[in-house]
């Protein structure tokens, strides 16, 4: 069978001919394969749901009752004439790359991943393949993520600045997989932690799961600057502008996100502060990715795909960009960086600017 049989790229989402099933499809389909939860990802009114099984309860949790099927990381399964397997991508709890495997061919369907180990999520494993559908979220030289424990450190010097300036710290994160990982890296003896009903709902699907949280108090009516002093409150970026904070007196704000590497990004969000982390791979984890995989072909399906992919056909990999509607589903922390912002030349340090490429619009999650 030609390499290009192997997945077809359709106007439903990537589709397997030989297993009869997609990969987080967009549309409506009969047998959906999800690498993980977000809703760009994982969409309602599939017929049936694959999913790994640590997934499946966020999956169910956000689209309500749908039949999904589990399997456990690493695990070969027989799908039509196609064999299937999940493996860890690291971007969120229970997030995986999707390999497929027609006769003789294998392609690796990433979703979304990063490569730095955020002890909360099963670490990335490259997979071996011919070709490799990627992500690029961050596929530019200027986007170079720090150490998790050096924005730990910042974050908490921040939260402590607050308490002692009579203070509430408001940081804006994703609901589902930013704000988790940013609750791994608080310290509850520095005060109580507060999380927007969106976000604790789904700590309290990942919690009940094993997942070694901090202990955290849902935001409601009653809480407050007065019932809960020197706090920090975690909510999603769409609800910082709400005027339910304001019964947390004088705060300061914060986002969390990789698109605060932008200055443009920065301005438009107008935070008290900004600290640069995210669950996608930056500019060298991406390359890194690729390299490990030691694919021939290379498919950018969202972020700067026109650019990542010119920069690893100059290398000699048989690479280019997809359309597909990965990254248009949330909102929560969507930003779309101005022309003037991004280096788009990948053979530059990144101090320059240029507009941002791409076949895909810029991801929604940060």
């Amino acid at each position: 069978m030609p390499q290009h049989d192997t997945l077809h790229f359709t106007d439903r989402g990537l589709y397997c001919p030989a297993g009869d099933f997609h990969i987080d499809p967009w549309r409506p389909v009969p047998r959906a394969l999800i690498t993980h939860g977000h809703a760009d990802h994982a969409r309602f009114g599939h017929g049936s749901y694959l999913a790994t099984d640590i997934a499946a309860p966020v999956l169910r949790h956000r689209l309500g009752d749908i039949a999904v099927d589990t399997v456990r990381y690493g695990t070969s399964l027989t799908v039509g004439g196609a064999r299937v397997s999940f493996h860890p991508a690291g971007h969120v709890p229970g997030s995986a790359q999707i390999r497929v495997e027609v006769a003789g061919q294998v392609w690796v369907v990433s979703g979304d991943y990063k490569l730095e180990n955020d002890s909360l999520s099963t670490p990335f494993e490259p997979v071996r393949c011919h070709a490799f559908i990627s992500e690029c979220t961050f596929g530019l030289p200027v986007f170079r993520w720090r150490p998790q424990a050096e924005i730990a450190a910042q974050i908490a010097g921040w939260w402590r600045d607050c308490a002692a300036q009579g203070r509430t710290a408001v940081l804006g994160a994703y609901s589902l997989g930013k704000a988790q990982r940013l609750l791994s890296l608080l310290d509850p003896a520095q005060g109580p932690i507060l999380c927007h009903s969106s976000i604790e709902d789904t700590t309290d699907v990942l919690r009940a799961q094993g997942l070694a949280l901090p202990p955290t108090i849902r935001a409601t009516a009653d809480t407050g600057a007065k019932s809960h002093p020197g706090a920090l409150v975690m909510t999603p970026p769409s609800a910082m502008a709400g005027t339910w904070l304001k019964r947390y007196g004088p705060v300061s704000t914060a986002f969390a996100s990789g698109w605060m590497a932008l200055r443009g990004v920065r301005r438009r969000r107008g935070a008290d502060r900004e600290f640069v982390i995210s669950d996608h791979a930056d500019w060298d984890g991406l390359n890194r990715a690729v390299a490990a995989t030691g694919a021939e072909r290379v498919f950018a399906t969202h972020g700067y795909t026109d650019v990542f992919a010119r920069w690893l056909a100059s290398s000699g990999i048989d690479a280019r960009p997809v359309q597909t509607e990965f990254g248009t589903a949330d909102a929560d922390a969507a930003e779309t960086p101005e022309p003037a912002q991004a280096q788009a030349d990948p053979s530059a340090d990144g101090s320059g600017t240029a507009a941002p490429g791409g076949a895909g619009r810029i991801a929604a999650r940060d």
